[in-house]
C-alpha cells in the first residue's frame, strides 16, 4: 500500500507546541516528479483545548486509471498540553482502518482496527508528525492504533526542497523497525518534510507549500 505508515506527560503546554504561525501545515505528495496527493493539517486552539485535524488524499494512476487510493482523517484533542483523544478513519483501496483514543484517570485508552485495547506509556504520541516530540517516546499509529516503538537515528542537518522551489536547512531523522521513513524538522521545530519508500519500490517524498 502507498501511503502505509507512514504524547507527551505534563510537558509543553498548546501554548508552546511546535504550531506554525498560520495555523495551518501543508504538503504535496511527490513520487517520480508528479504530485500524487496532499497532505493538510490544521490547528485550532480554545482556552486549553487544542485541536489538531489532518487530511490526506492521495491517488497514483496508470494509463488515467486509479490503482492506488489513499484517504486519511485525524482529530487530535489535546487538553493542558496532554494529548487527551484521537479520532481517526483510514480507507487504503477500500480497507478501512481506524483509531480511537480518549483519556482517563488511568490514562490514554486506545483502540484500533488491529488491536485490542491499551492504555498507551504516558510519553506515547499518535504518528502525525507534525509535533516533534513523537521521536522522544513510543507512537501510537494514527491509522490502527497499534503501538509502535521505531529505533530514531538522528542524521546531519540538510538542505530539503520546498514545493515553492526554495530549499530551507533542516534536522534530519530516520525511523526504521515498525516503520520505515525519514522526517524532516525545520529550525522552528516546525515539521518540514517526510520521505518513505511505496510498496511498489518508489519513493515518495513531501514538500512543504
Amino acid at each position: 500500500m502507498l501511503l502505509a505508515g507512514a504524547v507527551m506527560t505534563a510537558r509543553p503546554a498548546a501554548a508552546s507546541l511546535p504550531v506554525p504561525p498560520a495555523d495551518t501545515l501543508a504538503f504535496r505528495l511527490m513520487r517520480h516528479g508528479t504530485e500524487i496527493g496532499r497532505h493538510t493539517l490544521a490547528f485550532d486552539r480554545e482556552g486549553e483545548t487544542f485541536t489538531v485535524r489532518v487530511a490526506v488524499e492521495a491517488r497514483v494512476t496508470l494509463l488515467a486509471i486509479p490503482f492506488d487510493r489513499y484517504t486519511h482523517r485525524v482529530v487530535e484533542t489535546w487538553q493542558n498540553g496532554l494529548l487527551a483523544g484521537i479520532d481517526g478513519e483510514t480507507d487504503k483501496n477500500g480497507r478501512n482502518e481506524w483509531v480511537r483514543a480518549h483519556r482517563t484517570a488511568d490514562g490514554l485508552v486506545v483502540d484500533g482496527s488491529r488491536t485490542p485495547r491499551y492504555i498507551a506509556p504516558e510519553p506515547a504520541i499518535g504518528t502525525s508528525y507534525w509535533n516533534k516530540h513523537m521521536l522522544d517516546g513510543p507512537m501510537i499509529s494514527m491509522e490502527d492504533g497499534v503501538l509502535l516503538r521505531p529505533k530514531v537515528t538522528r542524521l546531519p542537518p540538510e538542505s530539503i526542497p520546498l514545493a515553492s522551489g526554495g530549499t530551507i536547512l533542516a534536522s534530519h531523522y530516520n525511523l526504521s523497525g515498525s516503520f520505515n521513513v525519514d522526517v524532516w524538522y525545520d529550525q522552528t521545530d516546525t515539521w518540514a518534510s517526510l520521505a518513505f519508500t511505496a510498496a511498489d519500490g518508489s519513493d515518495v517524498r513531501y514538500e512543504r507549500l
